[in-house]
């Protein structure tokens, strides 16, 4: 399914990476920002490392989580559908969605203002005082629902003396999805790694705020989930029909009223986050239709021209030149339409009737043997080639895995699906400025783009392949263990947090005031008894 034409083709695929935008999508639009409890940051899509007849999705929601922030942390929402959504035919409609509902127990919250009065070690430990829970239906094209899995939600990782371990609780919070498939739900230190500061005038206006992984410490809610290959391709069948598309969405009770303390949610479920590439709706879209765009499916995408003309005349590229002096490519930029609403392929459909510019097979959904030409639908999606199952060079021979993914002559990586490793920040910045057009870019003044080549953490290399959420913030000296490291995870990977030792910083007060006031967490609802006894206690520390 991968044919790379002539020597041109292969060296234009390789400068093309991911388009108009690269980058996470924490508080994109102006009404999500007031509910980041429904806010997607960011969607993952890559063939699973350990069963390659396998498909991982990554899902993320509610970033920017400092892991000190109690009392309440970062639930889910009770009243919200968090949907992975995928399309095998290229219609721009989902044709499988997976979609999480929670529930909330927090009964023994009642007399107390803790999350947990003692250490959690499993997700049924009584000292865990607040719990979530969750049921994960499969939907298929036809409406018909059916119940994969049920489970409870890691939670939030309050510190190293209420959590001494939270690989642990990644294992027990990792559910069977059907009869071959897998799910993790919970907190994780967010995979995702940038300089936040391309805000500030895209690094300062002459690139000296570069450099600082500013997501580095902070953590997400996640949900992990693996399936068979034919279970989400086209007709049941892999082998024919590789491609998939893939996005998130949340869809929210539309009627929210208030009340004595209570909040009440009825009527019909309304869509209020969405999200395929990274960024699109961050930097792509201008601020007046983010909200509407966060409401849309990706088949209304290429109706309204607003939206297609922020992606053939994207808005970043003549920032740079206004701030750098860089000269913008040349539009429209058709070669972004074939990325971002096409998938890259060499008789991809245009919306101007043009040819494709980009003389490669990859990713879009007309390679599938059972797709219908008639029936393909542009749209913003991000789109993944399952038959590509290990780092793979244009010529189709084995390679290491680049972090610039195809950029870097790996076509398993970014734009192709999205990996936890690829560097899509330094990609799309390169491929803004036109690299497909012209390979002089690469070597270009942009070409270090902003020097976060890493996530601050290591992945692991088994399911669910994320890292365990971080109860300190590595940005904060003085939240970092005694000799100054980073705690470590799963199989020694550096973790940010999870088997922090307790007593080692991060957590807060919080984090069961265990340190402080051992033994006075009494009574089956765990009511905090803080006598003179205590007292004289935390005057003596």
């Amino acid at each position: 399914m991968i044919v790379a034409g002539t020597a041109v083709a292969a060296t234009a695929l390789a400068l093309v990476p991911a388009g108009a935008a690269s980058a996470s999508s924490h508080r994109e639009a102006p009404l999500i920002a007031d509910a980041p409890a429904y806010d997607n940051t960011d969607v993952y899509a890559f063939v699973s490392p350990e069963s390659p007849d396998k498909v991982t999705f990554v899902a993320n929601w509610f970033g920017l989580q400092e892991p000190n922030g109690g009392p309440t942390f970062y639930p889910w929402a009770d009243d919200a559908y968090y949907n992975i959504k995928i399309d095998s035919d290229g219609d721009a409609v989902a044709d499988t969605t997976y979609r999480y509902e929670f529930t909330t127990d927090d009964e023994a919250q009642q007399n107390t203002f803790l999350y947990a009065n003692g250490p959690v070690e499993s997700l049924d430990d009584e000292n865990l005082l607040f719990k979530q829970y969750y049921t994960l239906t499969k939907i298929d094209a036809y409406g018909k629902e059916t119940v994969v899995a049920e489970g409870q939600a890691a939670p939030s990782n309050t510190g190293p003396a209420s959590v001494p371990d939270y690989d642990a609780l990644i294992e027990d919070a990792t559910e069977p999805v059907g009869k071959d498939g897998k799910t993790f739900v919970g907190q994780i230190e967010d995979p995702f790694f940038l300089d936040l500061r391309v805000f500030d005038l895209l690094y300062g206006g002459d690139l000296s705020e570069v450099g600082q992984d500013t997501l580095a410490g902070y953590n997400v809610n996640t949900t992990v989930l693996e399936v068979p290959i034919d279970e989400v391709a086209l007709n049941g069948n892999g082998t024919d029909n590789p491609v998939i598309g893939v996005w998130s969405t949340t869809d929210r009770a539309a009627n929210v009223t208030f009340g004595g303390g209570v909040e009440e949610s009825s009527g019909d479920y309304v869509q209020v986050s969405r999200l395929g590439n990274p960024l699109v709706n961050e930097v792509v879209i201008q601020v007046g239709l983010k909200d509407a765009f966060n409401a849309i499916g990706p088949d209304v995408d290429a109706t309204i021209p607003a939206v297609v003309e922020r992606v053939t005349d994207p808005e970043v590229p003549k920032l740079v030149e206004a701030i750098y002096g860089i000269p913008a490519p040349a539009t429209p930029r058709n070669d972004l339409v074939e990325i971002f609403l096409t998938g890259i392929a060499i008789d991809a459909p245009t919306l101007d009737g043009s040819a494709a510019p980009i003389a490669a097979d990859l990713n879009s959904q007309i390679l599938n043997a059972d797709a219908d030409p008639k029936t393909f639908v542009p749209s913003e999606m991000l789109r993944l080639n399952t038959a590509i199952k290990e780092p793979t060079t244009l010529a189709g021979e084995p390679t290491r895995a680049s972090r610039l993914g195809v950029f870097g002559d790996d076509i398993q990586g970014f734009p192709n699906g999205r990996r936890l490793a690829d560097d899509v920040v330094d990609i799309g910045l390169l491929a803004l400025q036109g690299a497909a057009l012209d390979p002089a870019v690469v070597s270009g003044p942009l070409a270090g783009g902003d020097e976060v080549d890493t996530n601050d953490a290591e992945f692991n290399d088994r399911f669910p392949y994320v890292v365990a959420a971080s109860n300190l913030n590595v940005n904060d000296e003085a939240n970092s263990q005694g000799d100054g490291t980073v705690a470590q995870g799963r199989d020694g990977a550096p973790a940010t947090g999870g088997a922090a030792p307790s007593g080692s910083g991060g957590g807060g007060m919080f984090d069961f005031l265990g340190d402080l006031l051992p033994g006075v967490m009494t009574g089956a609802a765990g009511m905090v008894l803080i006598g003179a006894g205590a007292t004289r206690h935390l005057r003596q520390k």
